[in-house]
């Protein structure tokens, strides 16, 4: 049953309504005059959702299909054909109610990157920080970080004997310490941000949507699938979405502005006739205008956890028992605080794996419990854990629909750990974060290495552990790659689609290189760059605020002053 086309023309019409889609409904409907529609084809964030709303519930909503859309890769050749889970936030504020609201912007140095490419200028750190400080209410900040913007940032507390052994531990390592690592220096270990407030999760509809959503511009629909952008030509006019019954809904718009990320925004375009020929030939969707890069440059970080056991009644293993649930929910329900209260990454850093490098390509959070998340995780009752990764992973992959069903989830295929880089880096991962836990910080409760276990020592070993364990860190990004090559999806100074009017992608999927970071306050940055690009209005003015540039030492000098520097014990210099 196909409905009859809305009389009701929107300015813009929003598909999404997660971190992106947040940002860009509060910031159009800021203007009166502008009617935008906002299409999520998840459910609702309800008030009552306790999970969504306790910080602790972050281990209970992924893989939750209430919560999650449950992707999976295709088989992974690098993983010996493991299929790796993709989680995707399934409701209004998008992953941004399931991920672990730990706020990391990136390195400076990752958004020089950006600007060094053909086209991406204005990506500068200098031209993205007035877009990070303007979202930002940082309680306690320097020059480079915001206050009063929608976004609050806490900062976690690091109280527990094991977070301090962890931190104290980077330093006797070599690591150098961080006031902060959203500030002037990235590099070093210290006290994490994260998006709390009132021991709330602060999610992109906690900041964004809710007070945009009194506006009579401004209209949400929920359960409202998109399933395909409307052309007349190469003009998109509208969008044709299904509602949770099944009928067919077609809307005109001015504008159609892409926001349901890396995954599901290539998805759209591909089903709308968006993409490369080929492709769109081989699964019977009519061709609107060919566009290869669509679904290419897919990217993610991969993540591992060191473990240990303790010897001491001090971690959080305890608060994982069933029994303790009711307390817990009880202690954060009515008093704001306990273990629910807090989301427990309150601690770590960034490191470089080895001296070559000019910046930072681990980065590091520690959780004062160990998860039963190998089979030789600790058996005690108590433990601790580092998660670690590699940050700056040269493996590409894509996103190709398999049929013109917009309810067949398309092929996904990440080409995880096939590089070399992807092999140098993940063993030199698993050393650098050894040494750290092998620190006289950690003597006092240090019952032993679980997870890989002292069995697993040689780099072959190591590799081969990375292989079998990994997980995604839900950080993808990069299939409708802003730029100017031939696989170039958006325009860079305006996230315009290459060759078509009237539609634009404002999410994850335009970022060409990920960050050295969590992903959810890049993301963001991009919808606050993007609404005023959709609203016509000047970018704001470039901020040349200085920050921390290591000092990187060539190998030939290093060899001449007796061998290599422990790393964070280089000599370094701000720029």
């Amino acid at each position: 049953m196909e409905d009859a086309v809305e009389t009701v023309q929107y300015d813009h019409v929003i598909v999404g309504g997660g971190s992106a889609g947040a940002v860009l409904a509060n910031r159009l409907t800021a203007d009166p005059t502008r009617r935008v529609l906002v299409l999520e084809s998840g459910r609702p964030d309800y008030l009552f959702d306790v999970l969504a709303r306790m910080p602790a519930g972050v281990a209970f909503v992924l893989g939750n299909k209430l919560y999650d859309w449950r992707y999976r890769t295709e088989p992974e050749p690098g993983m010996r054909g493991r299929r790796v889970d993709l989680p995707a936030g399934r409701l209004l504020g998008g992953s941004s109610n399931i991920n672990g609201m730990i706020f990391q912007r990136g390195n400076p140095m990752d958004y020089e990157g950006w600007a060094a490419a053909p086209g991406m200028q204005n990506w500068s750190f200098a031209h993205v920080l007035p877009y990070l400080k303007r979202m930002e209410d940082v309680r306690a900040g320097g020059a480079l970080r915001g206050r009063g913007g929608p976004l609050s940032i806490g900062r976690g507390k690091g109280e527990n004997p094991l977070s301090q052994a962890f931190m104290e531990a980077a330093i006797q390592a070599g690591h150098a310490r961080t006031e902060d690592v959203n500030g002037y220096r990235q590099e070093g270990f210290g006290i994490l941000d994260n998006n709390v407030r009132s021991s709330r999760r602060w999610s992109s509809m906690r900041a964004y949507m809710d007070p945009a959503r009194k506006r009579p511009n401004l209209e949400v629909r929920t359960f409202a699938h998109t399933t395909r952008i409307l052309f007349d030509g190469k003009r998109a006019i509208g969008v044709e979405y299904a509602d949770r019954r099944g009928h067919t809904h077609s809307v005109l718009a001015g504008e159609v502005l892409l926001s349901a990320g890396t995954i599901r925004t290539p998805q759209l375009l591909q089903l709308s006739g968006v993409g490369d020929a080929d492709l769109l030939r081989s699964v019977g969707v009519p061709l609107v205008h060919h566009l290869p890069g669509v679904g290419q440059n897919l990217h993610d970080h991969l993540a591992i956890q060191i473990q240990h056991a303790c010897t001491q009644p001090v971690s959080l293993g305890p608060t994982a028992h069933l029994k303790n649930a009711p307390w817990i929910g009880f202690s954060w329900l009515f008093l704001r605080r306990g273990p629910g209260a807090s989301n427990q990454f309150e601690v770590g850093g960034f490191a470089r794996s080895n001296d070559d490098l000019d910046y930072p390509n681990l980065m590091y959070q520690f959780l004062p419990l160990a998860s039963k998340s190998y089979p030789n995780s600790p058996t005690t009752p108590h433990g601790y854990q580092a998660h670690v990764g590699p940050m700056r992973t040269d493996s590409r992959g894509s996103i190709r629909i398999k049929t013109p069903d917009w309810r067949d989830h398309p092929e996904i295929r990440m080409n995880y750990l096939s590089t070399e880089r992807d092999r140098k880096e993940w063993v030199e991962a698993v050393k650098v974060t050894r040494e750290i836990m092998r620190q006289p910080a950690f003597a006092p409760y240090d019952g032993g290495e679980a997870a890989p276990g002292p069995e697993v020592r040689t780099d072959e070993e190591i590799w081969d552990w990375v292989v079998t364990n990994a997980k995604s860190a839900m950080h993808y990004v990069g299939t409708c790659v802003m730029g100017v090559g031939d696989m170039a999806v958006t325009d860079p100074d305006t996230l315009k689609v290459h060759g078509l009017e009237g539609v634009r992608v404002i999410d994850a999927s335009v970022i060409p290189d990920v960050t050295n970071a969590n992903t959810y306050a890049p993301v963001m940055m991009v919808a606050e760059r993007g609404a005023d690009m959709a609203l016509g209005r000047p970018q704001l003015p470039p901020d040349h605020s200085e920050y921390y540039r290591h000092q990187h030492v060539p190998a030939t000098e290093r060899a001449s002053t007796n061998g290599s520097h422990p790393a964070g014990t280089v000599p370094s210099e701000a720029r």
